[in-house]
């Protein structure tokens, strides 16, 4: 048999003798994966483009060399030219956590606040006390808490949840960051109008002697 003649029409479908065939979508909602990429600084997950009805293997596709989009480690990709940010590596850190319902916080909260001068070695990430099984990551802090930032602890910052000022400025004294930096982080806020004594006072309230007392010498530093 005779193969049918084919010739492609002008609004796009292939045409043959005795009518028309349908282009064939691929079933891939790719303006939905491109927007949540976007608000991401050009970073998605696996699970999201699965979820967008790609398969493993047209992703694999996409990701090889030279494709459309660039594999940064496993379960993580961007797309190849989408402009780089400042803050791209927390988004990079928090997206394969998102589902444990990571919070950025301590130092890299201060960070995206634009408090204090500190720089983190490492992305700090806080999660509930249920996700403390979560694996190491490279260049990735992990913090469980049996009281992790309750969502009136939370904000958004650069599309990322993130510790409130308040909470932030308590955990990285309580972690260890160097004091000058959080009393800095403090007078800052305080003179932005990002926070004010009280509830600062109230942050540290359920913290250690040495937090509270910190707290308090700041304060008293800031008023006087």
């Amino acid at each position: 048999m005779a193969e049918p003649l084919l010739a492609m029409s002008s609004d796009g479908c292939v045409r043959r003798l005795g009518g028309i065939i349908p282009r064939v979508s691929d079933g891939i909602d790719h303006d939905e994966l491109y927007r949540l990429a976007e608000e991401q600084a050009g970073y998605f997950s696996a699970g999201q483009a699965l979820a967008a009805g790609m398969d493993r293997s047209t992703l694999r596709h996409h990701a090889r060399p030279g494709g459309r989009y660039e594999r940064v480690r496993r379960g993580l990709y961007r797309l190849r030219h989408f402009p780089t940010s400042a803050h791209e590596h927390v988004v990079a850190a928090w997206l394969p956590l998102r589902e444990a319902e990571a919070v950025v916080s301590h130092e890299s909260a201060l960070e995206l606040h634009e408090l204090s001068d500190v720089i983190p070695l490492a992305v700090h990430l806080s999660l509930p006390r249920a996700q403390r099984g979560q694996r190491a990551r490279p260049g990735v802090r992990l913090h469980t808490f049996e009281r992790p930032p309750s969502p009136s602890e939370v904000r958004t910052v650069h599309g990322l949840p993130t510790a409130t000022v308040e909470r932030s400025i308590v955990d990285s004294l309580q972690a260890g960051t160097a004091p000058e930096q959080v009393e800095l982080a403090a007078r800052q806020a305080i003179e932005r109008g990002l926070t004010t004594p009280r509830r600062l006072r109230q942050a540290a309230a359920e913290r250690s002697g040495r937090v509270r007392r910190f707290v308090e010498q700041i304060l008293t530093g800031a008023t006087a």
